[in-house]
C-alpha cells in the first residue's frame, strides 16, 4: 500500500536490503494525500518524508497510518517491516540506507544510537515541544550527552491481565504476595485451567517475566545495574530469580516456544488460561465486545523490601536517523507526533497504548486505559524492559537465546549463567 507519492519497486527492494530482509516481510503505509494545509504547510511543502515503522501489528499499524495521514507539512512514506525483524536488525539498518524517521524505544535503547551517532540532535525540537511532557519523559529522551533525541508518542505498563467474568465465577481475588499468587494458580489448575498464559516463539515475551521477577526480588536498581552489564550473572541474587521462576514453570503454558504472544493472548480470551504478564496491548488480541472485561494486578510482592514499587512501562516513540534525507521534514513530523491530538487519534485507535503528551485528553479513554494510567503514576520505578535496557547486541544475541534455552531447559540454571556471564563480559568491556 502506498501513500503519496507512491513508493517505487527499487526503493522497496532497498528498504528490505537495509534489514537484511525479503521483501515480502515490508509493508507501507495506506494510501491517500493529506489534506491541503496553510499556505506553505501543504503535501510536499518540505518535500517526503519515509518513516521506517516496526509497527506490524494490524492495529498499531493502523494507528500509524491514520496518524500520519494528517501529518499535511510533507508527503510521506511508512516503511513497515516485521516488529521482531525490525529489532533485530536496527543496527544494519541505521547503518545502511535508514529512512528519515523511525519508530523507536525511550532511555537506554535510544542513548545506544545516540551515542553512536546514528541519530539526529533535536534539542531545538524539544525547545517546542517540551511544555507537553513532564521531565521523566524528557530524561527518557536525553542521551547521556544532556541532549534530546527521541519524542516519546505512546506508552504501556505491564502487568498480569485476567477475564473479570471468569473470575467473578470462580471467585478468584487478585494476589498481593508470591504465596498468594502460587495457591491461586493451584487453584485454577485444580479447577481445569492453564493458570498462565505464556509464549516465547518471538523471543522477547520472557524477558517480561525475568524482569518483573528481578525487580520484585532484588529492586530497581540491582536490576538496572544488571542490565548495564555492571552486575554478575552468577551472583546469587539473579540465581534466585531464576529459582522462582522454575517453581512457577508448572503453571506456565506448555510449548511455549512454539507460541506467539497474540495466540496465548487468544487463550486469555477465550478463557482457557487464567491470567497473562504481558504489556497492555494484550487488549489488541480481545474482541472489541469483551475489552470491559479485561482487568489487570500488578505483579504480587516477593521481597517486602521491595513491594511493588517497580514496573515495566516501556515508551515508544521516534527518532531521526543520521542519515536523513529531509531532516527539516522529518523534525516536522516530529514536532506532529508531539502533539495531543495526534496521541489522543492512536490511543483511540489502540486500546493496548496511553498517550505520552501530558497535554492529552484522556477523558475518552477505556478504563482499562484509565487503570494503566493509574498504575504508571503510582509507581515508585519504572523500567523501560529487558531488551530496551541494555544494549542491544546483549539482548538480541545473549538474553533471547538463553532466555529460551531456560524456557525449555528450567533445571540447567548454573551452567546457563556461568554462558550469560561469559559472553556478558565479551560485550561489555
Amino acid at each position: 500500500m502506498d501513500r503519496q507519492p507512491p513508493i517505487s519497486r527499487r526503493n522497496l527492494l532497498l528498504g528490505a536490503a537495509a534489514f537484511g530482509v525479503p521483501a515480502a516481510l515490508v509493508g507501507c503505509g495506506s494510501g491517500g494525500t493529506p489534506a491541503p494545509g496553510p499556505s506553505g504547510t501543504g503535501p510536499g511543502a518540505l518535500g517526503t518524508v519515509t518513516i521506517g515503522s516496526n509497527a506490524s501489528d494490524e492495529i498499531p499499524k493502523k494507528s500509524l497510518d491514520t496518524v500520519v495521514k494528517s501529518f499535511t507539512q510533507a508527503a510521506t512514506r511508512i516503511n513497515t517491516v516485521d516488529h521482531n525483524t525490525f529489532q533485530e536488525n536496527i543496527n544494519r539498518y541505521l547503518r545502511g540506507t535508514p529512512d528519515d524517521v523511525f519508530t523507536w524505544f525511550a532511555g537506554y535503547r535510544m542513548q545506544f544510537f545516540a551515542e553512536q551517532g546514528l541519530a539526529v540532535d533535536i534539542s531545538d525540537v524539544w525547545r517546542e515541544i517540551g511544555g507537553d511532557y513532564t521531565q521523566a519523559f524528557k530524561d527518557q529522551s536525553t542521551g547521556v550527552d544532556g541532549k534530546q533525541y527521541f519524542v516519546p508518542f505512546t506508552y504501556y505498563p505491564w502487568a498480569v491481565f485476567y477475564r473479570k467474568s471468569l473470575w467473578r465465577d470462580k471467585g478468584y481475588e487478585p494476589p498481593a504476595t508470591l504465596d498468594e499468587f502460587t495457591a491461586l494458580a493451584r487453584r485454577m489448575k485444580a479447577d481445569g485451567l492453564i493458570p498462565i498464559a505464556f509464549a516465547d516463539k518471538d523471543g522477547w515475551p520472557a524477558m517480561g517475566t525475568f524482569d518483573i521477577l528481578n525487580l520484585r526480588t532484588n529492586g530497581y536498581d540491582f536490576h538496572v545495574s544488571l542490565m548495564g552489564g555492571k552486575e554478575s550473572w552468577t551472583d546469587p541474587r539473579v540465581r534466585q530469580v531464576f529459582d522462582t521462576w522454575r517453581g512457577l514453570m508448572e503453571f506456565h503454558q506448555p510449548a511455549a516456544l512454539g507460541r506467539t504472544w497474540q495466540e496465548a493472548a487468544q487463550s486469555l480470551a477465550q478463557k482457557k488460561t487464567g491470567m497473562y504478564l504481558l504489556g497492555m496491548f494484550v487488549a489488541q488480541q480481545i474482541p472489541e465486545a469483551d475489552r470491559d472485561d479485561l482487568d489487570f494486578f500488578t505483579f504480587p510482592e516477593i521481597n517486602p523490601a521491595y513491594g511493588t514499587d517497580s514496573i515495566d512501562a516501556p515508551i515508544d516513540g521516534y527518532m531521526i536517523s543520521a542519515k536523513a534525507r529531509n531532516v527539516a521534514g522529518a523534525k516536522a513530523l516530529l514536532k506532529h507526533f508531539a502533539q495531543a491530538s495526534a496521541q489522543n487519534v492512536a490511543t483511540g485507535l489502540d486500546p493496548g497504548t496511553l498517550a505520552a503528551s501530558s497535554k492529552a485528553d484522556t477523558s475518552g479513554y477505556s478504563s482499562l486505559q484509565k487503570r494503566g494510567a493509574e498504575l504508571v503514576s503510582k509507581a515508585t520505578h519504572i523500567a523501560q524492559f529487558l531488551d530496551r535496557d541494555t544494549r542491544p547486541d546483549f539482548a538480541s544475541t545473549v538474553m533471547i537465546p538463553s532466555l529460551q534455552t531456560f524456557v525449555g531447559k528450567p533445571d540447567e540454571i548454573d551452567p546457563l549463567l556461568a554462558s550469560i556471564e561469559q559472553q556478558k563480559a565479551n560485550i561489555f568491556r
